[in-house]
């Protein structure tokens, strides 16, 4: 006999694997009115994984974050009729390195003081919450992202479902979470342009695991796709001539919001838009005095955005992401990591050697060599796995995710990022931070 899920159970899967994933470029353009464009010569279009046209000398500012080594691609219909390779290729995804279970729970979020800036109406956000669980038994481990979306992810990639069975995550959807820890540092993450809030877990997941609540935010019509309660499907209308300041500004609005949404859990709330069931223990575990952000690529200069807009976060960190209007000319007082690739730092970089001028707290600035841009997202570990299947060479891989293993680069920036915000968040003093690491050689500060 079949047995079926709670319908609150059913309900709250299907939020947690919100967002789902990316339709194709074609797909990926709206046609609804520009933000206002502002009069900074800083504004550029934001039209590539840094948002702005990159220099084709800067090989962290790729054009375009969402489809790197971008294949023709597949019409849905065609899916149906790809060649099955017997059971395909199951792929998997780094496991969490710290002592902690995972659990994870979506929430659907609905912004009533702000307008969506790309099609009108009420501003609405899907986000992750990941965070450490105590018992996990009986809970389903969420999906990276679910099955029709996946499909369409795979098939922007040219491959189908029958090649390739996306990963599950190491999130159990709503375990309870482990209140012996007490108060949970906050971190919240952004991702790249026209990218989804899934091409963050492997670090999310891993933070989790070391015990922070980790908040995974999609920006709704940014993201090439999010997917809502109910199936509804929103694509991405930002419009061609947005510039890179005007969407930092309604990404760094996000992160204000979801703060705010955090605030109402933490006192006993429920800020999801259909009070979806939320795991036992939350209420307890949000800690609201300690918050730090993170992103990757236009996430990354987000975060310098967020901060300067909202004092709340407490500490930012910058994963490879070109910076962009007014922001980074401003003083900020709180502690901020840049960590970029092999081939990016504030040597070449000059939107990153303005920031570092006003950065008057604690700072610091690593690069992992034999890193590129896109090293910084889930990508790293999912297209070397089925590169294979495409025809895609190894010299191909390295010039879009630089020459380091990808399991160590995964490795390397779990490690950095929860030493910066151990340090920052919970007044744990790592030596990593310190200098050179006979441990990690491929970390150097630049000084």
């Amino acid at each position: 006999m079949r047995h079926r899920r709670p319908r609150h159970l059913r309900r709250a899967i299907a939020r947690a694997i919100g967002s789902a994933g990316v339709l194709a470029l074609a797909l990926g353009v709206g046609t609804t009115p520009a933000m206002a464009a502002g009069k900074t010569s800083e504004r550029h279009a934001a039209t590539g994984a840094s948002a702005g046209r990159p220099d084709p000398k800067t090989p962290w500012a790729p054009e375009n974050d969402e489809l790197p080594l971008h294949h023709k691609p597949v019409h849905p219909e065609a899916l149906s009729s790809a060649r099955t390779a017997g059971s395909g290729l199951q792929l998997k995804m780094p496991a969490p390195t710290g002592q902690n279970s995972v659990g994870m729970v979506g929430l659907h979020l609905v912004d009533s003081s702000r307008t969506d800036p790309y099609v009108g109406g009420k501003r609405e956000l899907m986000v992750s919450l990941w965070y450490p669980a105590t018992s996990t038994s009986g809970h389903y481990q969420a999906p990276w992202m679910p099955s029709i979306s996946g499909s369409h992810f795979l098939g922007t990639r040219g491959l189908s479902p029958q090649q390739v069975t996306l990963p599950t995550t190491a999130g159990h959807v709503l375990a309870p979470v482990k209140t012996s820890l007490g108060k949970l540092p906050v971190l919240l993450y952004s991702t790249g342009l026209h990218s989804d809030r899934a091409m963050g877990t492997a670090l999310a997941q891993d933070l989790a695991s070391r015990g922070y609540l980790v908040v995974t935010v999609d920006h709704t019509h940014d993201a090439n796709e999010v997917q809502f309660p109910a199936n509804r499907l929103e694509l991405n209308k930002m419009p061609s001539g947005a510039h890179s300041s005007d969407t930092l500004k309604v990404r760094a609005a996000d992160i204000k919001f979801v703060i705010d949404a955090l605030g109402k859990i933490s006192s006993g709330g429920n800020p999801d838009a259909g009070h979806a069931t939320l795991p036992s223990g939350l209420a307890k575990s949000v800690d609201t005095s300690r918050i730090g952000m993170f992103g990757w690529s236009l996430g990354g200069a987000a975060v310098d955005t967020a901060m300067q807009l909202d004092k709340r976060i407490d500490a930012g960190a910058n994963l490879d992401g070109q910076f962009f209007g007014t922001a980074p000319s401003k003083d900020l007082s709180r502690p901020f990591m840049l960590f970029s690739s092999g081939s990016h730092n504030r040597n070449n970089d000059s939107s990153w050697r303005t920031l570092w001028s006003h950065l008057k707290g604690y700072r610091v600035d690593i690069k992992l060599k034999g890193a590129a841009h896109l090293s910084f997202s889930d990508n790293e570990w999912l297209v070397p796995q089925w590169a294979r299947l495409l025809g895609i060479s190894q010299d191909q891989i390295q010039k879009q995710y630089g020459t380091i293993d990808p399991n160590r680069a995964v490795q390397v920036q779990r490690v950095y990022l929860a030493a910066f915000f151990d340090q920052e968040l919970r007044k744990q003093h790592s030596t990593l931070l310190d200098g050179t690491s006979s441990k990690y050689p491929e970390i150097s500060f630049v000084r």
